[in-house]
């Protein structure tokens, strides 16, 4: 998502690896020797190559010992080579490896995690026909409606007080060689819509986990997938981490549009792009945050931003960049180069859109440079068709940050705290009738602003926040209360307060004035387990009477909206058998919220980054009939 704080390979994708052997560099095929269980270990030819690219190359940020900014290359290890090669090829590590060969990022993918880089064969039997009708029943998007509310009525749900105790496993699907999982379904009749880290899209039948189709985009989905029903016809409109935004024919699983989106080389999209009035807006964030590790790197010039395309064509409408001044040389480094700003502000959440009054809102994130802007860690409101700025709202000022802070030359001279707004702001109609902006920070506030012109109403701390603290992904609303869920994850806490103590769990809030209903705190993990940690970072989703969160300990948990009480809990953190014939293990759940579509949950398990636990899969629960 959006979290600024991102460990340098949090894997996005490629196309690059689908393979069953490559060559070496001396135009050879690699043999793909196996270990005593059967696993394919890598050639001599490519282990020497990938070893000695590691230790030219890398070896500068990931230590043997692991630090908060780049992962460490015991870490690295745990990871697939498809992952890493993905990061090398098309993702956080692009511009690291840009002078590498092809033959040398392969090498060092494979030398690192100690393993060939080999094909996945799907099973025959783990596909079925796709058809879907007219007027079937659609529900897509960040938070599930334009206001971002994350709620489902008691019709659609499925799932009451009565029977969520019943809720058994139905089926698993693994997503081949991910270690997270973060694309939101979106579901269309019986079938879920979803991609996964590589860019691949699937149409997975809801009831058998079956694929129906599959598409390729350039590179990973990490947000939700919006659907729209025009004419009888279905679309699909998507965006990949390098921008490109698709508009694909969910009938078929053929494209019918891509179009890039970025306005600097360095932009990237985390967020979910949302579709209304026949236009798709496209949230833009930037690379530069990681690319910032490299000393010679020119940091930094890229904005964050918001882009709105036409749903028929993808032709641009509009673009509007969080910062508008053009970055000049603000400093210099400590190797003499000059440095860059303003810069950064990026938009990691996805937007929410207020027809009655004709805006889009976004929340932005921190500056990577100096000088700090008023419109970073800000809310904005813009014209829904024209991009112009209505108003702004800066919850943390002067917060200058990027990933070569603490030390590297390219961090700020007073860096952090990090404080982005990394959650989609929701619209929310008090009893009253009057309409109220709700939004949570990383710095653990709740603000409630006046959507007409930005004032603040109330705010609510609940909790210490930092880099991996505070609200991470976001809120949501029954129209009677706002919970929010609050990571305080205790690797990343902001520590200039010494007083308030990280409050982590799931949060109840009065709509009206922002006092804090109840709080729940998950109970205690494993602490056997590597990853354990109690912080609610992923989106939650409610219906009438429950609160569906997952925790950062691979629990998901329905609590009861009235009072916090633990309803139902299953522990995702273990191996699946799947039904498209991929080895399957949950891990945390971050991220994305949960899907609950008449009578089942579906959940995303894994998120194995920051030190969490990773997993590849997607659940599928179901109460008794």
């Amino acid at each position: 998502m959006r979290l600024a704080i991102c460990v340098a390979i949090l894997i996005t994708t490629s196309s690059a690896c689908r393979y069953k052997s490559r060559e070496n560099s001396a135009g050879n095929q690699s043999d793909s020797l196996q270990n005593s269980a059967g696993v394919k270990i890598v050639s001599q030819a490519d282990s020497l190559m990938g070893s000695q690219v590691f230790f030219s190359t890398c070896t500068t940020c990931h230590k043997d010992t692991s630090v908060l900014r780049a992962p460490s290359r015991g870490v690295l290890s745990t990871m697939t080579p498809r992952a890493i090669l993905a990061a090398l090829d098309n993702g956080r590590m692009k511009t690291q490896a840009s002078k590498l060969t092809e033959s040398q990022r392969r090498a060092v993918a494979q030398w690192v995690t100690g393993q060939a880089l080999i094909q996945h064969t799907i099973p025959a039997e783990a596909y079925t026909a796709f058809a879907i009708h007219n007027n079937e029943n659609i529900y897509s998007g960040w938070g599930g409606n334009l206001e971002g509310t994350g709620f489902r009525t008691a019709e659609d749900a499925g799932i009451t007080s009565a029977n969520v105790s019943t809720l058994k496993l139905k089926w698993a699907f693994a997503f081949p060689d991910a270690n997270q999982v973060r694309c939101k379904p979106a579901v269309v009749g019986d079938w879920l819509i979803v991609g996964d880290q590589y860019g691949d899209v699937y149409a997975i039948h809801k009831q058998d986990g079956k694929i129906g189709w599959t598409f390729l985009a350039d590179a990973a989905i990490r947000g939700a997938i919006q659907l729209v029903e025009e004419a009888g016809h279905i679309t699909a409109y998507f965006a990949d981490y390098s921008t490109n935004t698709y508009a694909m024919d969910v009938t078929t699983g053929k494209l019918i549009w891509k179009k890039r989106a970025g306005f600097h080389p360095e932009s990237s999209v985390t967020g979910s792009v949302v579709v209304y009035d026949g236009l798709v807006y496209v949230p833009i964030t930037s690379f530069e945050v990681i690319s910032s590790i490299n000393p010679e790197f020119g940091c930094c010039s890229s904005s964050g931003g918001l882009v709105a395309l036409e749903a028929n064509t993808g032709i641009e409408k509009w673009v509007h960049r969080v910062i508008e001044d053009k970055p000049e040389i603000s400093g210099h480094k400590k190797n003499g180069k000059p440095i860059f700003g303003p810069s950064g502000a990026p938009v990691w959440c996805s937007p929410t859109v207020d027809k009655k009054r004709g805006l889009i809102y976004i929340g932005t994130g921190e500056n990577y440079t100096v000088p700090a802007t008023q419109t970073s860690d800000a809310i904005q409101a813009l014209d829904l068709k024209t991009g112009k700025l209505i108003w702004n709202f800066q919850g943390t000022k002067n917060d200058t940050w990027n990933l070569a802070c603490p030390d590297g030359v390219n961090c700020p001279p007073t860096s952090g705290p990090d404080l982005d707004f990394g959650m989609a702001p929701m619209l929310f109609k008090r009893s009253d009738g009057k309409d109220l902006l709700i939004v949570g920070q990383k710095s653990g506030v709740v603000y409630a602003l006046s959507p007409d012109h930005g004032k603040l109403l109330w705010k609510t701390r609940i909790g210490k926040g930092g880099a991996l603290g505070g609200i991470h992904w976001g809120m949501a609303a029954d129209g009677i209360n706002v919970y929010a869920a609050n990571a305080d994850n205790s690797w990343a806490i902001d520590k200039r307060d010494s007083l308030t103590k990280p409050s982590p769990g799931l949060y109840s809030l009065d709509p009206n004035n922002g006092k804090v209903l109840w709080k729940k705190v998950p109970p205690p993990c494993d602490t056997s387990r590597k990853g354990c940690n109690l912080g609610n970072s992923a989106a939650p989703t409610v219906i009438p009477g429950i609160i569906f969160a997952g925790a950062l300990d691979g629990h998901i948990r329905a609590y009861a909206s009235s009072n916090g009480e633990i309803l139902w809990d299953y522990d995702t953190v273990k191996d699946f058998d799947t039904r498209n014939g991929i080895k399957g293990k949950g891990g945390a759940l971050d991220g994305a919220a949960p899907v609950v579509s008449n009578g089942m949950l579906f959940v995303n398990s894994g998120y194995g980054s920051f030190g969490q636990i990773p997993g590849n899969v997607l659940l599928a629960f179901e109460v008794s009939k």
